[in-house]
């Protein structure tokens, strides 16, 4: 093979692992909503011996999200060591990020050149990939451990020697996936399939015992801990039920129901297109439908990973006990997005290596541009537009196609059109002020400041988390409303803190943000500047 083309995965993994540091690094915007916080605040009783593996013994929390150990413990760790803020929280999602990418270097850098890069494009360039580095979310930790895990059982089904040890990893990184969020069970269908497909075909028995064998053991194990400390078993899938039927109202079945069909016919479709999937998805189909796709097992292998897992979003319940379909949500569907991926990385491959199905492509990308009418639609009319010119370039002969210029323009075309979405976030100013208001915090809210702090309906939720869950204990907060019915002691201060940017963030004044800048300064009409900085101001007030 080209060394030129082997040389293409290695700049392209320097080039999207900066690319993923710089949109951390630049976009950052603290705590996002509650379930970030509710996973920083068991990381810290993790790391400070806290932590109640069973219901919470005060009876005040009972959440699906307290189950998920891998989330939060690497971060309880990171705790001990460098204490609480923003970037310790949020390392944790960021290295899992960047450990697919790397990954997908593993896996074919030497063997598959064009489809290393072009899974690292796809995925590393994903606006919610991206996005969801930035947060304590178990979604991206997730991606991690499905990838890690069908890897693994890919290449250990293959493996002449140490076969036994694959199938013991595999087990391993599946239950890893499985202590970080439940919809590992994504991948269980095809995962299914192949034990049954090998079992037939009577091969890959010591892998499959050792795997096996290592799952029912560690699956006992778990068990027999939440039978210790909740007297259930099942405790973790109880939980989930029961969340399950306290959102009923919001059932497709329930309060729902004159939605179901939409949701299980074209909406996803238009979900995948209008965040950006479209080209994935129609990579995809290009692998499935090109004549290598019979004789490559990889090719096979992750597309019917993909697809099983696609079939699983689209038409698969949250519960049980009753049909919830999936939320529509970027973040729910980082399980099928390497998987994904990888099958439009040998789509790719295949175009670059015959030049055939390039118009096909470009008027898929024409149409997915057409249908979404938005933003998004840049990125589909880069692709049409490369894959028309390409099509029109190699011609009937083919001549340019399986050179390293071709492959090296088709990687260059998708990173440069799926990271116009990243870089115009980039670009834009905070929407939280964190970094700012942190500041604030640090510098003049902390002891021996004695009295009360009124703050927004936001924020009344996690300061606490701004003190590293350690709050001075002679500053109280309340919220703005709070202001009339609040009695100072003697020596005793009264502060506003003023975040303008959370007034006017649209994700919070849509529900949670019911008044402007204007009508908090009027509740507070005798107060003084103490301090600013840029979107933030504390003052003092009587």
């Amino acid at each position: 093979m080209n060394r030129s083309l082997l040389r293409l995965p290695n700049y392209t993994l320097l080039f999207v692992s900066l690319f993923t540091l710089a949109y951390f690094f630049l976009t950052h915007e603290g705590l996002y909503a509650i379930d970030d916080h509710f996973y920083s605040r068991y990381a810290h009783q993790l790391a400070t011996g806290t932590f109640h593996l069973g219901p919470d013994p005060h009876g005040l929390l009972h959440d699906p999200l307290h189950e998920r150990v891998l989330i939060f413990a690497p971060v309880a760790l990171l705790y001990r060591f460098f204490g609480v803020d923003i970037i310790t929280t949020t390392i944790w999602p960021l290295l899992c990020t960047l450990g697919c990418l790397v990954l997908f270097w593993v896996l074919y850098h030497r063997r598959e050149p064009v489809v290393a890069a072009a899974a690292m494009l796809l995925l590393g360039l994903h606006y919610f990939s991206l996005n969801l580095s930035n947060y304590l979310y178990p979604d991206n930790i997730l991606m991690l451990w499905c990838l890690a895990s069908a890897a693994a059982l890919l290449f250990g089904q293959r493996a002449a020697r140490a076969s036994g040890a694959w199938g013991i990893g595999f087990a391993l990184l599946t239950f890893a996936a499985l202590l970080s969020k439940e919809t590992i069970v994504y991948y269980f269908p095809f995962y299914t399939f192949v034990l049954l497909r090998d079992l037939a075909s009577r091969r890959n028995y010591r892998f499959w015992a050792f795997s096996v064998g290592t799952g029912l053991l560690l699956l006992a194990s778990y068990l027999a801990i939440y039978q210790l400390y909740t007297h259930d078993a099942l405790y973790r899938i109880h939980l989930i039920e029961r969340t399950n039927d306290f959102l009923k109202e919001g059932n497709y079945l329930a309060g729902n129901r004159a939605a179901l069909l939409g949701r299980i016919t074209w909406q996803p479709l238009d979900f995948f297109i209008s965040t950006g999937l479209g080209g994935v998805l129609a990579l995809a189909v290009a692998a499935m439908l090109g004549k290598r796709q019979t004789q490559d097992a990889d090719t096979s292998f992750w597309l019917g990973l993909a697809f099983t897992t696609l079939a699983f979003y689209w038409l698969g319940s949250t519960s049980l006990n009753q049909y919830n379909p999936i939320t529509l949500l970027p973040r729910m569907t980082t399980p099928l997005l390497p998987p994904l991926c990888l099958a439009a990385g040998f789509g790719l491959r295949n175009f670059v290596q015959t030049g055939r199905g390039g118009w096909l492509l470009g008027g898929a990308m024409l149409v997915a541009a057409a249908w979404v009418r938005s933003s998004v639609s840049l990125i589909y009319a880069g692709l049409s537009l490369y894959f028309f010119a390409a099509a029109w370039w190699s011609g009937p002969a083919r001549k340019a196609t399986g050179t390293v210029a071709f492959a090296s323009l088709a990687l260059l075309a998708v990173g440069l059109c799926t990271a116009i979405r990243p870089v115009y976030f980039m670009r834009k100013p905070s929407v939280s002020s964190h970094f700012d208001q942190n500041r604030i915090f640090r510098q003049y809210l902390q002891a021996p400041a004695r009295g009360v702090v009124f703050v927004d309906d936001f924020l009344i939720d996690n300061y606490d988390f701004y003190y590293g869950y350690q709050v001075p204990p002679d500053l109280t907060f309340r919220r703005y409303t709070a202001a009339d019915s609040v009695q100072l002691g003697p020596g005793e201060h009264a502060w506003l803190l003023l975040n303008r940017s959370t007034l006017t963030n649209d994700e919070l004044t849509r529900k949670l943000i019911r008044y402007s800048e204007q009508d908090v300064l009027a509740r507070f009409p005798r107060r003084r500047t103490v301090a600013e900085a840029g979107k933030v101001t504390l003052y003092e007030v009587k």
